[in-house]
């Protein structure tokens, strides 16, 4: 070991989250122990890629001929375990932020609500949470650390913790640049110490990293530009082991696609659609997307430029030789060669979803499953793209099983011939919407009605215009484009006069509460119902809208009365013996309120529940 400098060393308390954080990761949560090889390589990998990066453009560093690599050494005897490599190395200042705070915000929280759900955290997950390094913890009670930066002006440290309440850190004489972690094994994972057990887990978890692993001699992994390959020689147990260590996944993908590209620009790309979507898709930012490489030297593991937001869950690896080696990320990103990549990049990768609705459907609905809330959102960002993203949506119908999808096109074939709008509908589930009154016109007259019941739905779909030259049309809109039709084996609606006058008398109940009362043509069995008005917004909208400002307004809607139903008929033989029979007007707030409840609207339900003991109080006498 180096020599110390013990006059230098300094104790430092971990942050109040981050003993919490150790805590729970030496005592509740890992399941996995032997990713703790995993992470350490991860973080071996990612200082050699910094250097390499680095010596580009900067001849002033020390050790500027060491091969990169990382070296294993195990005593089985003592259980000691040592990983070593000649990466970029740390600073006093970055061991401090590095290894003594915690990498992420939320992680703490996320990491506690799976200890109080009694969940244990799949190994695979620990990359993701930025605590890789203290994984470590669970094979071993303390850990050294020994590091240079690459600077020539930098210093040697020594970092030491028994992962508990604190670590010391003091200068050292340490003559090479980077790092070296060693500890002992606990008793009972001495058998990491074991060299057939550290080559598995290499193989398992590293065998794609780009710099030589040795485990004392021996070369142990097969450091290999995949993406090189020609597509016929990628086999796929070689692919989903790539896979594995760009995405930090234990699945294996759901498809993957090889691209090589040359002309005006030249690429090459190994690009996969992971099998699930992580924890909180749309709300993760910080989900790692593609790695940018120029002639095989990587120049950014998480490269947001490459594909737009809502393909950002597509993960790889992209090869240019159009980018000059020296580029700095920041000018990577404003690069017109990055752009015309992602624009080729982007048009690869719906052409391939394309491909896989046509030819695996089972897939693409996984597909759609997992990651539709964020895909759709493409069709407000990607104006390019835009027909080609509407032909990739897809919807749950009044015509379809729960859960089952189609596509716009089919929508629009499965049309009737006098039919000229596409109709929706939107709501909270499925089984609120088949509910809704104002399906009963449809389905009387079986005409297809669009089901959005994801929140997602009701900002991308009135947007989108038309389809094919037909328009969309929300069915809980007051203006829509329906025949005033008898219902066979129905009852007479009332007569003009009756029912001018019942109206009327709905208004002046209802007074304020709502925009209109109508005639409905669209009720078959319910007596009311209520619609937007022409230019409100979508119900499910202005509920969104409310959850997101409390204090939004609200829109009046207007009330719908089916002048069929026997109900209506009989408030209009009130009417006609008082219209300010008081029985006569509890029941229009009731049917009022009764539409307000159905729609999610009534806020309190206690006038509501008190009118209707009162009705049912006199209908019993």
């Amino acid at each position: 070991m180096s020599e110390s400098k013990t006059e230098n060393l300094q104790e430092f308390n971990y942050q109040a989250e981050m003993k919490q954080l150790l805590h729970l990761i030496v005592h509740s949560l890992y399941t996995h122990p032997e990713v703790f090889l995993r992470e350490l390589i991860s973080n071996s990998a990612d200082a050699l890629s910094k250097i390499r990066f680095q010596q580009i453009t900067d001849k002033e560093l020390l050790d500027v001929d060491a091969e990169l690599k990382i070296q294993i050494e195990i005593d089985k005897d003592k259980q000691m375990f040592s990983i070593e490599d000649s990466g970029l190395g740390m600073t006093k200042d970055e061991l401090i932020k590095n290894i003594g705070t915690v990498a992420k915000s939320g992680t703490l929280e996320f990491l506690s609500a799976l200890k109080s759900q009694k969940q244990s955290l799949d190994g695979n997950l620990i990359g993701q949470f930025g605590v890789g390094f203290y994984s470590v913890f669970m094979v071993t009670d303390e850990v050294t650390i020994e590091t240079r930066h690459a600077a020539k002006d930098s210093k040697g440290y020594r970092w030491k913790s028994k992962g508990e309440s604190s670590f010391t850190i003091e200068e050292i004489d340490k003559p090479t640049r980077g790092t070296k972690i060693y500890f002992k094994l606990k008793d009972d994972h001495k058998d990491f110490a074991e060299e057939w057990q550290v080559q598995s887990i290499i193989k398992k978890y590293s065998n794609f990293v780009d710099f030589p692993i040795y485990l004392g001699k021996e070369q142990i992994n097969s450091v290999q530009a995949l993406w090189q390959k020609p597509k016929n020689e990628q086999k796929e147990d070689e692919l989903n082991e790539f896979y594995k260590f760009v995405s930090n996944d234990y699945q294996e993908p759901l498809d993957h696609l090889a691209i090589s590209l040359e002309g005006r620009v030249t690429f090459k790309a190994l690009l996969f659609i992971p099998k699930s979507a992580p924890m909180g898709l749309m709300r993760m930012q910080e989900e790692k997307s593609l790695h940018l490489y120029v002639n095989k030297v990587m120049i950014q593991d998480d490269c947001k430029e490459l594909l737009p937001e809502y393909l950002r869950f597509v993960k790889g690896v992209v090869d240019t030789e159009d980018l000059p080696l020296n580029v700095s990320r920041e000018v990577a990103q404003s690069s017109p060669v990055m752009t015309k990549i992602n624009q080729v990049l982007t048009s690869k990768v719906l052409g391939w979803l394309e491909d896989l609705a046509k030819t695996d459907k089972g897939k693409f609905e996984t597909f759609y499953k997992e990651y539709g809330p964020l895909f759709k959102q493409g069709v407000n960002m990607d104006f390019t793209n835009r027909d080609k993203l509407m032909n990739l949506l897809r919807f749950e119908t009044t015509k379809t099983e729960t859960g089952e999808i189609i596509s716009l096109k089919e929508y629009v074939e499965r049309m009737k011939d006098d039919q000229k709008e596409i109709y929706y509908i939107s709501g909270e589930d499925r089984k609120q919407l088949e509910r809704n009154p104002n399906l009963e016109y449809f389905k009387k007259n079986d005409l297809e009605v669009l089901l959005l019941h994801e929140p997602v739905d009701v900002f991308i779909v009135p947007s989108l215009g038309e389809y094919e030259k037909k328009a969309f049309k929300s069915i809980d809109k007051a203006e829509l484009d329906i025949k005033d039709e008898k219902v066979e084996g129905g009852q007479e609606k009332l007569s003009e006069n009756l029912s001018k006058s019942l109206l009327e008398v709905f208004k002046d109940t209802l007074k304020d509460n709502v925009e209109d009362v109508v005639e409905s043509k669209r009720l078959v069995s319910s007596p009311v119902t209520l619609v937007a008005g022409k230019d409100a917004m979508d119900p499910q909208m202005e509920r969104i809208m409310q959850m997101m400002n409390k204090e939004h307004a609200k829109s009046k809607k207007i009330l719908e009365v089916n002048l069929s139903h026997p109900l209506i008929k009989n408030l209009s033989t009130l009417n006609m013996a008082s219209s300010t029979d008081p029985k006569l007007r509890s029941c229009i707030l009731q049917l009022f309120e009764g539409a307000m409840l159905l729609d999610g609207m009534l806020e309190s339900p206690t006038d509501y529940v008190s009118r209707m003991n009162e009705l049912m109080l006199e209908a019993t006498k």
